[in-house]
Formats: structure tokens, C-alpha cells, sequence
């Protein structure tokens, strides 16, 4: 795959001269449909990105905000009725760092309900405009403490329900601190209901590993591997600015016990030093993930997380062989510019795409490529041909 290659239509390389246009002129040059945007000098960033398909068709988005001016809490939830060209918000919960799904025709929101705080879930009947007040262990909340996660796949297995998190209640810092975990929960249980959920235990990270450049684990997602086992892929934190690494621990059947081998469980992925999400296709036989690849002309400059200002497409056989199938956004301005937190499903012979995206607005322009001012939904079309 050439890494220098014009990606899609309306956007250019060195978007200096863009800043000329007045906001509302300039957003019709971001990618993709503009869900959500903030103004950077709110110092109010645009996170998390989540999106499921309803029963009906429609389509249910989430982001919440972080930043120093906010309170780490606060979730929005949108819907679009016209398969993601328009978009309208509904509702707003005190949830962060969450993920939609929709199980058994309802529509469930799962994550902290603050940043390092309790694990709850919340459940919708009426298409994401209502939703359950987790208080107690009866009604969604889940876990008591301090979890982190990102917006993950809530995946379903062996009749059961599973979810990858991470535990950060050791004194360390960021992101040694996070000890990796997995809860299920059989799939006809009451979801709301504390004690259906079973949680394996909670695995710090090996230091000694990669040389001792292994400095920690975040944000995992279940998957189910090419054996049937249950795994959680994590994205592995080092220094490196050439290599980049995801973990992958395993999961027990009974969903009590998570292991993992430094010797073994380590693979070479593109952009598996940031957040991403993987997902088995059973019409093309693959995993899919759409990741913050570093192309060559990048590597070199910083530590390869902290470049996020491209987006490509990526398939593998078998998990520890990865192929970059198509780079799907880019923008040559890696300090100011990324796509990225990407939430993604298929939908037919297309992928639909949420992205936490730092982008030229006609104004401040975004922070930097970490702190996002917009949040924008994409459709990959045909993506299983994609070259």
C-alpha cells in the first residue's frame, strides 16, 4: 500500500490557506458528516466516540467531552434517522468513556460513570430518548470503584455477553496503573442486575517485558480468536517511534481468570500503541480494524501514540499477521490534525464509522491532534474491495 496516496475527496494537503474561510464555509471542508463540534478555546474536548444500528434502521451516536473545563462525566447521545446525513441530539446522561449496543431489541449505553469511577450500565426501550438511572446494584450498577475504559465492543459468545475494562485503583500513574479485566454476563440475565455479572481478575502488566519498554496496557476489547477462545487485544504504551505493539490476553471459558505471556502474547500491529477496535467478518474470513497507522515519512519524529493523523483500513487471517488494506483518511498536519477513538460496525457491504477528530475549523483550529474539536461520522463503501 502507497502511503502517499491522495485520500478522498476534499481534503488537501497543507490546510494553512483554509484558515481564511469563515467557520460555516470551512466545515463543509472536514470529512465525513459532522455529528458534534466544540471550540477549542473552550478547552472542552470531544471524546469517546460510540455508535450502534437500532432494530428500526436508525442509528444511535455518543460522545462525551474531557478537558480541563469539563467535569469528565457527561455523555451525548444522538440519532440519525437517514442512515447518518443528518444527525439530532436526544439525550444526555452523566456517563464517559462508554459504548452503545443493542441487545434483545433494546439499547444499552456501558462504561464509568465518571472518569475512574463506578462501572454501570443503562438500558433504553424507546429508541435512546429515555434511559434507566443506575443507583444501586439492581438497576446498573455494575461494579463499585475506579474502572476506565474506551468505547468497545460489548461481544457475544458461548451465550454470554462479554466486556473488556480496566481496573485503576493502584497508586501508579498513567498508564502503569491500569490492571486489565474482563466481565460476562449470560446473554438471557438481566443485564442490570449486579450479581449476573462474572469478572475474571484484574492483570497488571509485565515491565520487564520488551526489553523493560513495556509501560503499560489500556482500553482492551474482546474478541473471539481463530480457535473460539475469548481474548482481549490491548494497546501497548512504550516509547518506540518506529515499532508498534498490541497484547493479547486470554480469557477462561467461565469468564473467572485472564492470562497473559510476555513471551508469546505480544504482535505487531499498526497502530496498536492507540486506541482501536477488532472485529471478525465472517463474509470475507478476516478481522477488520480501522487503526492510527504510521506511515515511514512519520516514523522517527516522536512516539509513534502521539500520531494519529492517519486512518487506515486493516485486515488479518489470523490476528498476528496484519495487512493495511487502504488508508481511509489523512491529513499531512500531524500536530494539529487526527481521526481517531474510532467506533466502527459493518453494515452490509460498508463499514460506518465514528471518529474523535482534531480538524482546521476556521477559527482556533483544534488544540492539538489529542484534543478533538469534532465529531465525525463516515460510511467505508464496499470496504472488503478496498485496496
Amino acid at each position: 500500500m502507497k502511503t502517499n496516496q491522495i485520500i478522498r475527496k476534499g481534503i488537501f494537503a497543507g490546510l494553512s490557506f483554509l484558515a481564511l474561510f469563515t467557520p460555516a464555509t470551512f466545515a463543509q471542508k472536514v470529512p465525513g458528516t459532522i455529528v458534534a463540534f466544540k471550540e477549542s478555546s473552550s478547552k472542552s474536548y470531544v471524546g469517546s466516540p460510540s455508535l450502534c444500528v437500532l432494530p428500526n434502521g436508525s442509528y444511535l451516536a455518543s460522545h462525551d467531552f474531557f478537558g480541563k473545563q469539563t467535569t469528565e462525566n457527561q455523555s451525548i447521545i444522538y440519532r440519525s434517522n437517514d442512515k447518518g446525513k443528518t444527525w439530532k441530539q436526544i439525550a444526555q446522561l452523566e456517563q464517559f468513556w462508554s459504548e452503545l449496543f443493542v441487545h434483545n431489541n433494546a439499547v444499552y449505553f456501558i462504561g464509568p460513570i465518571k472518569a475512574n469511577g463506578d462501572f454501570v450500565i443503562r438500558k433504553s426501550t424507546d429508541g435512546g430518548y429515555t434511559w434507566t438511572n443506575p443507583t444501586n446494584e439492581h438497576n446498573g450498577l455494575i461494579l463499585k470503584g475506579k474502572y476506565h475504559c474506551a468505547p468497545t465492543p460489548v461481544v457475544a459468545h458461548h451465550g454470554r455477553l462479554w466486556r473488556a475494562l480496566e481496573d485503576s485503583s493502584t497508586p501508579k500513574k498513567w498508564p502503569s496503573l491500569y490492571r486489565t479485566m474482563v466481565i460476562s454476563i449470560p446473554a438471557d440475565a438481566n443485564l442490570l442486575e449486579a450479581k449476573n455479572w462474572t469478572a475474571t481478575n484484574r492483570l497488571e502488566h509485565d515491565s520487564t517485558a520488551l526489553n523493560q519498554q513495556f509501560l503499560g496496557w489500556l482500553e482492551g476489547n474482546v474478541v473471539i480468536g481463530p480457535n473460539n477462545e475469548i481474548l482481549n487485544i490491548l494497546r501497548v504504551h512504550t516509547l518506540d517511534q518506529h515499532q508498534e505493539y498490541a497484547a493479547i490476553a486470554r480469557v477462561s471459558d467461565d469468564g473467572k481468570s485472564i492470562s497473559f505471556n510476555p513471551k508469546q502474547d505480544f504482535i505487531d500491529m499498526p497502530g496498536g500503541s492507540k486506541k482501536f477496535t477488532i472485529k471478525y467478518d465472517q463474509k470475507s474470513g478476516k478481522y477488520w480494524s480501522l487503526v492510527n497507522y504510521v506511515p515511514a515519512q512519520y516514523q522517527g519524529i516522536m512516539q509513534l501514540d502521539r500520531i494519529r493523523n492517519t486512518l487506515a483500513l486493516c485486515s488479518s487471517s489470523n490476528l498476528k499477521d496484519w495487512t493495511v488494506n487502504h488508508i481511509v483518511l489523512r491529513n499531512d498536519d500531524y500536530k494539529h490534525h487526527g481521526f481517531q477513538y474510532i467506533n466502527w460496525l459493518i453494515d452490509g457491504h460498508d463499514i460506518i464509522a465514528l471518529s474523535r477528530t482534531a480538524f482546521n475549523d476556521g477559527l482556533s483550529g483544534a488544540a492539538d491532534y489529542h484534543n478533538s474539536n469534532y465529531m465525525t461520522f463516515h460510511r467505508i463503501k464496499k470496504f472488503r474491495k478496498l485496496k
